[in-house]
């Protein structure tokens, strides 16, 4: 079992621990001698390491995607925590539990497909409501729906990623909905859950994140597409102008054309979709940044790519000062499969009727 996990590591700590390998590089030094770049990964984030002896009887005994058990120190580099290995190996995957080695939801996928079911069942509109339970009568494709990660790092990249993105985008939605006069709920709600659904063939999630070569051709609008259009033959009945307001969704939900939208939104619903989606990836990409952060000192993250910025670890920063911070109620950590209550609402409720 195992028992030192990336988020557990400090400077000057020796370790022997078990990690999946994300990427793998043999490199150089100076010298000419190689050296291995290795970035580890569990379910509780991911750490840079580097063999930098002996490097070579070594480097062809493992692959990206493989378990090793490493043995080392932690230093510290350029404020970041870096693992400098001294020995590893390749284990076997029945030595280990692989749900160990996969970033995951902190709620439980079938709990939360089972709030997705409700909403739909609760659709006035029988049109969308029968498209969404057509597609969803495909088991394989619910289970990779309840699996996916939402992209392979920018926002939801973790198993059931692409669900909790999904069942965080209904919850908005629902309330917007009531807020924006106009608005159709039930062709918004039928966007959200479709929007991304040819996420669940574009990316690999069998071990570390990835892209198929389907993916990496034709991209997750024009897979979704596909499988939407796929359910609409076994609907021939299905009104023409409603499949086209649908279409129009998906292929726009990306809301610019430099960002990927073949289309960009024409109307109230594509446009608040496209919002929607915005606002809920933003937002727990900034949640992970902050969490995932290794810089050992400082009150902000280093330079986050996907957000063109560095961000400001609230928490630390009011610390610092020995400001007063109301109490909180803890989130469940980042492991897979969760007992009830898996909303949101219902984890805090379930915290304060504690109190």
């Amino acid at each position: 079992m195992k028992t030192v996990y990336a988020a557990d590591l400090k400077p000057d700590q020796e370790f022997t621990a078990a990690f999946l390998v994300a990427n793998k590089e043999v490199r150089q030094k100076r010298t000419g001698e190689p050296f291995l770049s290795l970035m580890l990964q569990d379910r509780t984030g991911d750490v840079d390491a580097k063999m930098w002896d002996n490097a070579a009887s070594v480097a062809d005994k493992f692959a990206k995607d493989d378990i090793i058990e490493v043995k080392g120190t932690v230093q510290v580099f350029q404020g970041r925590i870096q693992l400098t290995i001294q020995r590893l190996k390749k284990l076997e995957d029945t030595a280990v539990d692989l749900g160990d080695f996969m970033p995951a939801s902190r709620y439980a996928p079938d709990t939360m497909f089972a709030e997705l079911q409700a909403m739909v069942a609760g659709m006035a509109d029988v049109d969308f409501r029968q498209l969404l339970e057509t597609i969803f009568a495909d088991s394989e494709l619910v289970a990779a729906f309840k699996r996916a990660p939402a992209a392979k790092t920018v926002h939801h990249a973790f198993l059931g990623g692409l669900l909790e993105h999904v069942l965080s985008m209904a919850r908005i939605g629902q309330t917007l909905a009531k807020h924006y006069p106009g608005i159709d709920a039930d062709l918004l709600l039928a966007g959200v859950v479709l929007h991304d659904i040819g996420k669940t063939r574009e990316l690999t999630y069998r071990r570390s994140f990835g892209y198929s070569t389907e993916g990496q051709l034709l991209g997750h609008i024009h897979i979704g597409l596909g499988i939407i259009v796929d359910a609409f033959r076994q609907l021939p009945e299905f009104p023409a102008k409603k499949r086209m307001l649908l279409e129009h969704l998906i292929l726009s939900h990306h809301g610019t054309l430099e960002y990927g939208s073949p289309k960009v939104p024409v109307f109230l619903e594509a446009m608040l979709l496209h919002q929607i989606d915005m606002m809920d990836s933003k937002m727990e990409a900034v949640r992970a940044a902050i969490a995932d952060d290794n810089r050992v000192d400082g009150e902000w993250t280093g330079y986050v790519n996907s957000l063109e910025r560095g961000l400001l670890k609230k928490d630390k920063f009011l610390a610092s000062e020995g400001a007063p911070r109301p109490a909180t109620p803890a989130l469940p950590s980042s492991t897979p499969a969760h007992t009830e209550p898996a909303t949101l609402a219902g984890q805090l409720a379930k915290v304060w009727q504690s109190k």
